[in-house]
C-alpha cells in the first residue's frame, strides 16, 4: 500500500475510533499514532490498518489493549528529580507567599496517568505547608484521557518498584502498607480528585494556582498545543504558574505564557487584555496664550517637525503646512489658504476629505494606518495617517490637524522581524517536533524496557521453576538408581538361589514337577526331562494335564485335586509308565502341596521315581 493510502486507512480507522468508542486523537501526531498503533496491528497477525479495523468490530476488547498502546502512560514519582527540587524550593514558598496564610490552593495535573504525579504534588505542598494546612486549604485535579490508568490511580497503591524514586523517609509518612502494596494514606488522598479531561476538546478547570502539565503537550500536533495552550491561559489565575517537562519550551507562545524560570520549563501566564494608547496634541488657542517669542519657537520648532503635517480650518481651506508636508505631498506656500478638497493630498494617497468630515462631527480622533505613498522624489512610503479634532479652550471645534507619520522603515523592520519570526518558529517547530519525537521514542524504549524486564523476569522464574523441575528429577533418579541397585542385588541373590534349587534338585535322583492351580508348570527339573524326553523350555507353561509323556498323567488328576484341596500329608501313586527310551517300568508317584507362612496353598509338587528291583520303594529325598 502507498503512503497516501496509509495515511487514509489511519484516518479512517481514527474516525471510527471516534465515532464508536468518542476517543478523538487527530490532535495527536500522526508519526507517533502510526507507530503506535502498527505494534498492535502487529500483535493481532493484521496487515493494514483496514484489517486491523475489522478484528476491532468483532474483538471489542481489543480496544482496551489499543487505547494502552497509544496513551503511553509513563510516569513516575519525581520524575526528574531536579525539577521538583526546583518547584518545591523555590516555586511552592512563592506562591504560597503570594496566596497569603489563608488562601486556598488548586492544583491541576494534566495527563496525570497512574496518579504518580499528582501524589508527588500533594506530597510537595504537604511538606512545604504542613499536613492540616495542606488538609484543609489544597485541592489537587488529576486528570487523564484512559479510564483504566484513572482507575489504578484513584487507588493510590504502588509497589516497592514503583516508589524507588521517593525517599524513605517520605515512603514512610505519606504511604500505608496494604495487601498489593503501598497506599497513598487516606486523609491526605481526599485531596485529591480524579475525573476524565480531554485536554483538546473538554472545557479547562478554572482558577488553577499550579497547572502541571509534564510531557502531554510533545504528543499533540502544534495545532493542537495552541489550542490546549489557550485552555491552560484561560484555566490560570493572573499569578499562577505552569510547570511542563524537560521538552516543552513555548518559545512559540509567547503571547500566553512568558518565561519564569526557564531552565526547570515554570512559565507564568500572560494577561491578554492590551490596551491601545493613543496621542493628544495641544490646540492652536493655546498657543496664542503664550508671549510672542514663545509663540515664534513654537512656530518653528513645528515647522522643523519630522512629521509631515497640515491643518484645516472648520471651513475646509487650508491654513498651515510644515515643512515635511511640503517634500513629502509637492505643496508650497502659495496653497495656504485654498480648499482642501481641491488639492492632490486630500485624495492621495487616501481619502482624507471623508477622515477629516468624520473627525469634524464625531470630535474623535480619525486614524488611518499603513498607506502606501509614492513621495515627490518617487520614493515608496508607509505612513500612518490621524486627523486630530484642533478645539479651543471652550471645546469649540477649531480645525483639524493631519499628521503623517512614516513608518516605511518600521513597516520594513516589521516584515524582517515576522519573516525571521516565522522562519524562527518554524525552525524551532522542527526542533521541538524532533526533540517531542525523541522524547516520545525515549518513552516508548521505557515502556518497551519494562516489557522486556517483566519478560525476564517471567524468564528467570520459569528457568527457576526447570531448575527445580530439574533436582526432582535428580532426586527421582537417585532413587531409582538405588532401588534398582537393590533390584540387580535381588536378581544375583535369586539367581544363586536358583543355582542352588539347581543343584538341589538335580541330585535328588527323581523328576520334580511343580505346578500351579491352574495346572501349569511351573518347575521341571533334569531328572524329568530324563524321564519323560521333554526339556524345561518345552514343558514349564504347558499344562501338565495336557502333557503327552510315558507318564498318564489323567490318573493324577483326583491326587493333585486333594492336594489343592487342603489335604494334609503326601499322596502317593503306583503307576504303569514308560520312560523316553520306550522302556516300561512301575513309577512311583508323590504328590504334596506347597503353602505358604499363612498356610495358604499356592502350587503342587509332583515327584516320579521308578520302583526298584524287588519292589522296594525309591527314596526320596524330600518328603
Amino acid at each position: 500500500m502507498s503512503a497516501d493510502g496509509d495515511s487514509e486507512a489511519l484516518q479512517e480507522l481514527l474516525d471510527y475510533l471516534k465515532l464508536s468508542r468518542g476517543f478523538d486523537f487527530n490532535g495527536y501526531k500522526k508519526t507517533t499514532l502510526s507507530r503506535r498503533i502498527e505494534k498492535r496491528v502487529a500483535s493481532v497477525g493484521a496487515s493494514s490498518f483496514a484489517e486491523y479495523q475489522d478484528y476491532l468490530e468483532v474483538n471489542p476488547r481489543e480496544f482496551t489493549e489499543l487505547f494502552n498502546t497509544i496513551l503511553i502512560n509513563v510516569t513516575s514519582f519525581f520524575r526528574d528529580a531536579p525539577a521538583w527540587e526546583h518547584l518545591a524550593e523555590e516555586i511552592v514558598p512563592s506562591l504560597l507567599n503570594q496566596l497569603g496564610p489563608d488562601g486556598q490552593v488548586r492544583v491541576w495535573s494534566a495527563g496525570c496517568a497512574s496518579g504518580e504525579e499528582p501524589y508527588t504534588a500533594a506530597i510537595v505542598m504537604a511538606e512545604a505547608m504542613g499536613e492540616e494546612e495542606f488538609k484543609s486549604r489544597v485541592k489537587i485535579y488529576a486528570t487523564d484521557l484512559d479510564d483504566d490508568a484513572l482507575a489504578a490511580a484513584r487507588h493510590g497503591v504502588y509497589t516497592n518498584e514503583q516508589l524507588k524514586a521517593v525517599p524513605e523517609p517520605l515512603v514512610d509518612k505519606y504511604f500505608e502498607p496494604s495487601t498489593r502494596g503501598l497506599a497513598f494514606r487516606p486523609d491526605l488522598r481526599r485531596a485529591v480528585i480524579f475525573g476524565r479531561n480531554d485536554l483538546v476538546a473538554d472545557a479547562p478547570i478554572s482558577r488553577i494556582d499550579l497547572l502541571i502539565c509534564r510531557n502531554v503537550l510533545m504528543y499533540f500536533t502544534p495545532e493542537a498545543q495552541s489550542r490546549i495552550l489557550e485552555r491552560f491561559n484561560f484555566a490560570l489565575d493572573p499569578d499562577g504558574f505552569l510547570f511542563l517537562g524537560k521538552s516543552e519550551m513555548l518559545i512559540t507562545h509567547g503571547e500566553l505564557f512568558a518565561p519564569y524560570s526557564l531552565k526547570w520549563r515554570v512559565f507564568r501566564k500572560v494577561q491578554r487584555n492590551n490596551l491601545r494608547e493613543r496621542l493628544a496634541f495641544v490646540g492652536p488657542a493655546a498657543l496664542e496664550q503664550l508671549p510672542e517669542p514663545e509663540r515664534g519657537v513654537r512656530a518653528a520648532a513645528a515647522a522643523q517637525s519630522p512629521v509631515a503635517q497640515i491643518v484645516v480650518d472648520r471651513g475646509g481651506y487650508l491654513i498651515d503646512i510644515n515643512r515635511r508636508a511640503r517634500e513629502l505631498f509637492g505643496l508650497v506656500e502659495g496653497d495656504v489658504g485654498k480648499p482642501f478638497h481641491d488639492l492632490p493630498v486630500s485624495y492621495r494617497p487616501a481619502d482624507l476629505r471623508s477622515a477629516i468630515d468624520q473627525a469634524s462631527a464625531e470630535h474623535v480622533p480619525v486614524q488611518l494606518v499603513a498607506v502606501p505613498h509614492t513621495d515627490a522624489q518617487g520614493r515608496e512610503r508607509i505612513l500612518d495617517i490621524e486627523a486630530i479634532p484642533v478645539t479651543s479652550a471652550s471645546g469649540e471645534l477649531l480645525g483639524i490637524s493631519v499628521s503623517f507619520t512614516d513608518v516605511t522603515s518600521l513597516v520594513r523592520l516589521e516584515s524582517d522581524y515576522q519573516r525571521s519570526k516565522r522562519d524562527l518558529e518554524l525552525a524551532y517547530e522542527e526542533l521541538q517536533s524532533t526533540v517531542e519525537e525523541l522524547e516520545t521514542t525515549n518513552e516508548e524504549l521505557q515502556s518497551t524496557n519494562e516489557e522486556l524486564e517483566t519478560t525476564n523476569e517471567e524468564l528467570q522464574s520459569t528457568n527457576e521453576e526447570l531448575e527445580t523441575m530439574n533436582e526432582e528429577l535428580q532426586s527421582t533418579n537417585d532413587e531409582l538408581e538405588t532401588m534398582n541397585n537393590e533390584v540387580n542385588s535381588r536378581v544375583t541373590e535369586l539367581d544363586r538361589v536358583n543355582l542352588f534349587m539347581e543343584g538341589i534338585l538335580g541330585s535328588l535322583g527323581v523328576g520334580v514337577v511343580v505346578i500351579d492351580r491352574d495346572r501349569s508348570v511351573q518347575l521341571w527339573n533334569a531328572m524329568s526331562s530324563d524321564l519323560w524326553g521333554l526339556r524345561p523350555d518345552e514343558a514349564e507353561g504347558s499344562d501338565f494335564m495336557t502333557l503327552d509323556i510315558g507318564l498318564p498323567v489323567s490318573q493324577l488328576q483326583d491326587a493333585i485335586a486333594r492336594a489343592f484341596g487342603g489335604a494334609r500329608g503326601v499322596l502317593e501313586e503306583r503307576l504303569e509308565a514308560t520312560n523316553r527310551r520306550g522302556q516300561r517300568f512301575e513309577c512311583l508317584v508323590r504328590v504334596m502341596p506347597l503353602r505358604t507362612r499363612a498356610d495358604d496353598i499356592y502350587a503342587a509338587m509332583i515327584l516320579a521315581a521308578p520302583v526298584k528291583h524287588g519292589g522296594a520303594a525309591p527314596e526320596f529325598a524330600v518328603s
